[in-house]
């Protein structure tokens, strides 16, 4: 019989932006992956949302989520192919994880941080804002007064828009 050996490994899972909404999705993508193949996970956080260096599958945006987890070597095989058959999962890494003791590995937990994330997200998106009339007049000042006296009568235009909480942030 071969022997087992358990190692611990660090995983980077890449995801792409529109995950963003579904972080729930994506943590339960990973412990799907990695409880097929009979591994423990340490600890799994969110690392970070960033631009991409290049485009992968239409994706300029995305989002990475480290995990520390311990596993069969031999069943690393099958966690790099369930990552490279998700079409979800756009890019995935995983190392042996010798360079850090479990204690470090624990403390990276952040499965609280998105627990936290995940329910604000659900928040923002339940609470949409209501939008905001915005009445814009095109008044020409001394021109009109001036085109009145001359029997010129052109009307002000009056424009609305609707503006969100968010859009008048941007302007």
């Amino acid at each position: 019989m071969t022997e087992q050996r358990i190692n611990a490994y660090e995983g980077l899972f890449l995801f792409p932006q529109a995950v963003g909404g579904e972080l729930q999705f994506a943590v339960d993508h990973i412990t799907e992956i990695l409880a097929k193949a009979n591994a423990e996970i340490i600890s799994l956080s969110k690392w970070d949302e960033r631009r991409l260096a290049y485009e992968i599958n239409g994706n300029k945006r995305g989002i990475y989520f480290l995990v520390y987890f311990r596993a069969n070597r031999t069943d690393l095989v099958k966690i790099e192919r369930s990552c490279n058959l998700s079409e979800t999962l756009l890019r995935s890494m995983m190392v042996r994880a010798d360079h850090i003791t479990r204690a470090q590995m624990e403390s990276a937990d952040g499965t609280i941080e998105i627990a936290d994330e995940i329910k604000l997200r659900a928040e923002q998106t339940t609470a949409a804002p209501e939008p905001v009339t915005v009445v814009e007049s095109a008044d020409k000042g001394g021109q009109q007064a001036a085109a009145d006296s001359e029997g010129d009568k052109t009307p002000a235009v009056t424009v609305e828009t609707e503006v969100t909480p968010s859009d008048a942030a941007t302007t």
